[in-house]
């Protein structure tokens, strides 16, 4: 398993738009991927899971993938988040 943390940097957090570009990001790939925020762990693949967690700016994320494109998983989501959450 490999996962990567990241900090939220856009004004209005984790809301509709990016989190389905992520969910979107999420169903390209076989692996099982998570997002963890606050404690809690949803399914990277569930629009509605992401949005449960409500994370606002600052919000100090973590995306895990577990599976055979774990690897390239993990720098297609990075790239979603640089582009249009954070760092």
């Amino acid at each position: 398993m490999k996962s990567q943390k990241f900090t939220i940097t856009a004004d209005t957090g984790v809301h509709a738009r990016p989190a389905t570009l992520l969910v979107n990001k999420a169903g390209q790939y076989e692996a099982d991927i998570n997002l963890h925020y606050n404690g809690k762990s949803v399914n990277l693949k569930s629009i509605m899971g992401v949005m449960s967690l409500g994370i606002p700016k600052g919000g100090e994320i973590e995306i895990s993938a577990e599976g055979n494109d774990e690897e390239q998983a993990l720098e297609g989501l990075a790239s979603v988040v640089k582009e249009h959450l954070g760092e």
